[in-house]
């Protein structure tokens, strides 16, 4: 099916053809059961076709694959529903993340994933405990933020390994991989602005039937990962 897809798309489908066979490509080689057999296949695209690919699948590694990290993104939102405090938030988690992750693809830099991913889980719940148990947003935040982003550009690191990238492409699809990425939690922040925020964040309940509910949910949740994490996985 991708070798199929290849020569349609390097031969020409046209603009609607490459753009629908592009997505498909994104959801095949995010599969495992795909990502080995697929990953020879990429050296055939041109630098501007694995350019286009790589975006795609960091986006999708956020949206809809990446529920943990959407947890993440979403628990910074909460406790401040303003765009600036958050953007402020993403700034410094996507400085973090995009070094552990280029240190992590050139070698420089390797955590076992078993390691990595209770740590990303931990993450989250200490966020979203924080969202319960402090009333407002501190500036600490920012670098424990940081902090946070290293841990999870080492997860997208794994993520990206498991995938592959075209040695004829490397830093390039590395760099849109990323921008992917970020697409996704611009995204994420954006709906959460629109559907919590908008209209609830100014309400004298919002910390008390939103922000702390759902934390609750997502501690739950984080929790439940972090022990699947250290022992199963």
């Amino acid at each position: 099916m991708m070798t199929q897809f290849l020569k349609c798309y390097n031969n020409g489908c046209g603009r609607i053809g490459k753009l629908t066979g592009l997505l498909l490509a994104g959801i095949l080689i995010s599969q495992p059961l795909w990502a080995h057999a697929i990953a020879g296949e990429l050296e055939k695209l041109s630098k501007t076709d694995a350019a286009a690919l790589y975006l795609v699948l960091g986006y999708q590694h956020i949206l809809p694959l990446g529920f943990d990290h959407i947890l993440f993104v979403l628990s910074l939102f909460l406790l401040s529903p303003k765009l600036k405090p958050v953007l402020w938030q993403a700034t410094a988690f996507t400085i973090a993340h995009s070094v552990t992750l280029g240190l992590a693809m050139y070698n420089i830099i390797k955590i076992p994933s078993a390691i990595i991913e209770p740590l990303i889980s931990l993450s989250i719940m200490y966020v979203a405990l924080e969202n319960i148990f402090s009333p407002r947003l501190k500036t600490s935040r920012i670098g424990v933020v940081f902090l946070f982003g290293l841990v999870h550009g080492l997860g997208f690191a794994g993520a990206l390994g498991d995938l592959g990238l075209p040695q004829n492409a490397y830093l390039l699809s590395l760099i849109m991989f990323n921008v992917g990425v970020e697409l996704g939690q611009l995204t994420i922040i954006l709906l959460s602005f629109f559907l919590l925020a908008k209209w609830f964040g100014k309400k004298p309940y919002y910390r008390k039937f939103i922000v702390i509910p759902l934390s609750v949910v997502i501690t739950l949740v984080a929790a439940v990962w972090t022990i699947q994490r250290i022992f199963f996985l």
